[in-house]
């Protein structure tokens, strides 16, 4: 009567791979959206400290009740290793590959198929092949016609002081946010399998991130007016706090804990080749040659890994099916028990 719990539960399990999978790709769509309302938004004049603060504080204001109601049950308590494994953990949350099989070798190809997609969406442009001219004139005419110029911050003016300008150091930041987001999820995959309640993690992830920014927000924030917004800046900072960050966080801590680091790192070179077709439909800007083929590879690269992800579950269930059924143990393979377990 082993198996069939077995099929069931992998049933469940597949079930869940394939909702994570979803989950993720509406992430990054979001993001994409994200980017594009943040663009427009900082570049009309909201301060950038400003719009974290608030945008932290809302999603913290919609996670931590959810946590609380939904995970009271099941949360464990916060003792003083989990806390600690907050920021350890992550040290040892790597993921195995098997070179020697096709699933392994595909994982790694289709790895290296979508950052290529990534890559090339970043250095290759190529024609624009929608959109033109009238479309990034009315572009540039959103984005930078601002009311006032951008404030350096004493960080932003070091670089200029080393010969940088501000397309570099938007660069050099990109690579520091992509470095702290696999540093993130590596370090939260094995903290959801001492502390499973996921909504609760992305709270408390939240909460210190938020009381961070706060910090930094009243250190360097010296106008009071920055600290009000327009009705659009608002409708901006909702978007961004609901969807951006409570449940697209909340998705994101969720898929994992079913996925693993690995895969959902995968998901983020999406987030370009969302951005440049809602660009497109919002804002008007012309999509070049470079997207399109960039994002036809990350799209593939995905594809072959999660297809690899697969096959090595199923044989993974298969193998767990025969062993139940069979009733041979796995770490003793030559030795036949019968009911009563002689």
């Amino acid at each position: 009567m082993a198996a069939p719990a077995i099929v069931n539960g992998g049933d469940a399990t597949e079930r869940e791979t394939r909702m994570a999978h979803s989950a993720m790709t509406l992430v990054q769509v979001i993001n994409g959206g994200y980017h594009v309302i943040t663009k427009v938004a900082l570049n009309v004049g909201v301060n950038q400290l400003v719009f974290c603060v608030f945008r932290d504080l809302l999603a913290l204001s919609i996670l931590a009740p959810l946590a609380f109601f939904r995970e009271r049950r099941i949360r464990p308590p916060m003792n003083r290793s989990v806390f600690f494994s907050l920021f350890f953990l992550g040290l040892a949350g790597t993921e195995k590959v098997n070179l020697f099989k096709i699933e392994g070798q595909t994982k790694v190809g289709g790895t290296l198929v979508c950052v290529s997609g990534a890559i090339a969406m970043a250095l290759f442009r190529g024609p624009a092949l929608f959109g033109g001219k009238d479309a990034v004139d009315s572009v540039k005419s959103v984005i930078i016609d601002r009311s006032q110029p951008e404030p350096n911050g004493w960080l932003i003016s070091s670089f200029l002081g080393f010969g940088f300008d501000l397309w570099h150091i938007g660069v050099i930041c990109l690579i520091g946010n992509c470095m702290c987001m696999a540093a993130f999820l590596a370090v939260q995959a094995p903290v959801l399998k001492k502390y499973p309640a996921y909504l609760s993690v992305a709270a408390y992830s939240y909460f210190f991130g938020a009381s961070i920014m706060i910090t930094t927000a009243i250190l360097f924030v010296r106008e009071p007016k920055d600290w009000s917004l327009t009705q659009s800046e608002v409708l901006a900072v909702i978007f961004a706090g609901v969807f951006a960050s409570a449940l697209n966080y909340g998705l994101l801590t969720w898929s994992n804990k079913i996925l693993g680091a690995a895969l959902v790192s995968l998901y983020n070179p999406l987030q370009p080749a969302t951005s440049a077709f809602l660009s497109t439909i919002f804002l008007g800007s012309p999509i070049y040659l470079g997207s399109i083929l960039g994002g036809i590879l990350i799209i593939c690269g995905l594809y072959m890994v999660t297809w690899a992800s697969y096959r090595e579950q199923q044989t993974t269930v298969s193998g767990n099916e025969i062993a139940s059924s069979s009733g041979v143990r796995i770490s003793e393979p030559l030795i036949y028990r019968d009911e009563t377990g002689k």
